[in-house]
């Protein structure tokens, strides 16, 4: 949730806690985690490079983009 705070740049999660936007992930609804993910990308961890690296590895591996 920090990580997603710190990259707001439309201030969204800043209107969410102050009660401007209703039922908003995190806040004041529940982030629900997927049960079985297809893919997890660390984005805390990870260069935007090597994010999209990881997507495009997928998505060539499952033979959607060739």
């Amino acid at each position: 949730l920090e990580v997603c705070e710190s990259r707001d740049l439309k201030g969204l999660y800043k209107r969410a806690r102050a009660g401007e936007i209703t039922a908003f992930t995190g806040i004041s609804s529940p982030y629900e985690p997927p049960e079985k993910a297809e893919l997890s990308v660390d984005t805390e961890r990870l260069t935007l490079e090597e994010s999209v690296a990881l997507v495009l590895q997928m998505l060539v591996e499952r033979d959607i983009l060739g």
